[in-house]
């Protein structure tokens, strides 16, 4: 019976606690709780990542080009931003801006425009045609990862988004205190931009 109810558990496992009973097994003094939650976090977004760059490269698109387009059409009328507002946004380098606004430009989904205010300076403006590629390309992505969740209902999932925030916003903030006493640029404030 034992066995069976072993056996049975064995079942319900995922790679995450195949791992943590490996390394229970050669290290039992150590607290594997981190990858409980941090290392489902990590195989979760390895594992629908995929899906999701093939959603944007059906548009013609890569990640970086649809956060670029994804955040002037989220930023709402008149969908222009300067640069300096998009590198805060998408937290990226000027270089790396600059590239994915080439290419962008080039496919007529964005022009460069001077700021009305200062003509010196310059705009980033979403054309009409990368306001309807943008909308198009998240409305297909959000179905697609929609489909993931339904392990989940409704319930769970409010819950599993509210502990998620909790731990972000806890996350943010230690990043944010490390960052003013030691000067160094934050974890949670590098890296790609967001949908």
């Amino acid at each position: 019976m034992a066995d069976e109810s072993q056996n049975q558990d064995r079942m319900m496992e995922d790679h995450v606690d195949r791992l943590r009973r490996q390394w229970a097994r050669e290290l039992p003094d150590l607290n594997t709780e981190p990858m409980a939650i941090l290392g489902r976090a990590f195989r979760l977004g390895n594992m629908i990542r995929p899906s999701i760059e093939a959603t944007f490269a059906g548009f013609g698109l890569d990640r970086g080009e649809f956060d670029v387009i994804g955040t002037l059409k989220r930023s709402g009328p008149p969908y222009r931003l300067t640069p300096t507002e998009m590198y805060a946004l998408l937290m990226i380098s000027s270089g790396g801006l600059t590239h994915r606004l080439d290419r962008l430009e080039k496919a007529g989904l964005i022009r460069r425009e001077k700021s009305p205010k200062d003509g010196r300076s310059v705009q980033v403006a979403l054309t009409e045609a990368g306001a309807a590629l943008a909308e198009q390309a998240f409305r297909t992505d959000m179905a697609s990862e929609l489909a993931f969740l339904q392990p989940l209902d409704a319930q769970e999932r409010e819950v599993l988004a509210g502990l998620l925030r909790k731990l972000i916003l806890g996350i943010e903030a230690n990043s944010r205190q490390n960052e003013e006493e030691r000067g160094e640029p934050s974890p949670g404030r590098r890296g790609q931009g967001e949908v």
